[in-house]
């Protein structure tokens, strides 16, 4: 094998692929990045039995070919060449990595033990690289961190017709954006449960993609879902188990709620929680022109402060964990934001929290992002 490609094409495309490999495995193969050269092109590609990512660019391709070496190792090195044309040439058990008077010799993995990469099924259906980013940006955050019940580390994919859904929950707070797409027939209907970490890395790699196609496919051989953009794909096997049906959480409803400049209010929080030990609530109290945000740490620390608000209904008193707030928030992409109270029999402990976005004061939502976060006990 013989080929020579642009340094900055290759670093991109390897340092795409090696995004998604595992970061620990048994099987050292797992780890390695195959690259095939032919007809000038060259494909990158990984796959660990879960996830695969694949890259196809341009190359000047004298003799066709295919390795398997080190993804991260390659990606490192590719990242730290001269600016200059790189050329690959295969020498026995090794490959030559050459940029100018710089020379790599990597040893190559048995190219025949790696495992067959799955085909992208049909297309389900398409959405814009933005929007899937922001849907991804705003939901991923709620998904759980802990690996005890896998199916809250996932983000669910429900596609409509004109829309698709992503939601998550860590059973904590609940996350829900609606984003507008092209379907295919078979596509409508179509359910996904995709692994959080893997959406995120999706949606940094194509968010600047004009249009992404999204291919869900369950038999019985395989559930996955796909992601395509240009010559890059990416496809994943789906989270096993039922979501919960949080989708019914969402009040419809609601009187008593409270207009705040968005980032006045994630300022202050970060301000006044910083006398807060780890996970420990901050009061906000909402009345007619103001919220009052106070924090009492240990004996030496409290803080507190004042912002303007627009409140419609009662006053109310909520205990909130500020990084879950400041997570909701950061959803909001909006000047300000409307929190909404949900009616609770308990005094001591108010209903969940909504936060969606808000254009202006005077105007109502401004995207479909919902974001339901339950309060903490009121200390009295």
């Amino acid at each position: 094998m013989k080929f020579q490609v642009n340094k900055d094409v290759l670093s991109d495309a390897v340092s795409f692929a090696v995004r998604l490999l595992p970061q620990r495995t048994t099987l050292p193969i797992l780890g390695g990045i195959l690259i095939e050269a032919d007809a000038n092109a060259l494909r990158l590609s990984v796959f660990d039995y879960e996830v695969s990512a694949q890259a196809e660019i341009v190359a000047k391709v004298e003799t066709s070919g295919r390795v398997l070496v080190s993804g991260r190792l390659l990606s490192e090195i590719a990242s730290k060449l001269p600016n200059a044309p790189v050329d690959f040439t295969t020498d026995g058990s090794k490959v030559v990595v050459s940029c100018g008077s710089t020379k790599f010799s990597l040893l190559t993995m048995p190219v025949e033990e790696y495992p067959t990469l799955p085909e992208i099924p049909a297309i389900s259906g398409t959405i814009t690289g933005e929007a899937f980013q922001n849907a991804v940006h705003q939901v991923a955050v709620a998904a759980s961190k802990d690996d005890v019940t896998p199916v809250l580390t996932g983000v669910q994919l429900e596609a409509g017709e004109k829309s698709i859904s992503f939601v998550a929950t860590d059973r904590y707070r609940v996350a829900l954006r609606e984003a507008a797409w092209q379907s295919n027939p078979a596509g409508v209907g179509a359910v996904a449960l995709v692994p959080a970490r893997t959406l995120q890395e999706v949606a940094k790699t194509f968010g600047n993609q004009g249009e992404i196609s999204i291919s869900i496919t369950k038999s019985d051989e395989r559930e996955m879902i796909a992601f395509k953009a240009n010559n890059r794909s990416v496809t994943s096997l789906l989270l096993k188990g039922n979501f919960p049906p949080v989708k019914s959480l969402f009040p419809e409803n609601i009187e008593n709620f409270a207009v705040i400049a968005t980032q006045d209010l994630i300022d202050s929080t970060r301000r006044v929680s910083l006398v807060l030990e780890r996970e420990s609530p901050l009061r906000y109290s909402f009345d007619e022109g103001a919220v009052a945000l106070e924090a009492t740490g240990n004996e030496t620390a409290q803080a507190s402060e004042n912002i303007s608000a627009e409140l419609e209904g009662k006053e109310i008193v909520v205990s909130l964990k500020p990084q879950f707030l400041i997570d909701g928030l950061a959803g909001v992409h909006s000047e300000f934001v409307k929190i909404a109270f949900t009616n609770n029999d308990n005094p001591n402990k108010p209903g969940p929290v909504l936060i969606s976005s808000h254009g202006a004061k005077e105007k109502t939502d401004s995207d479909s992002y919902r974001y339901l976060l339950q309060p903490n006990l009121l200390v009295r």
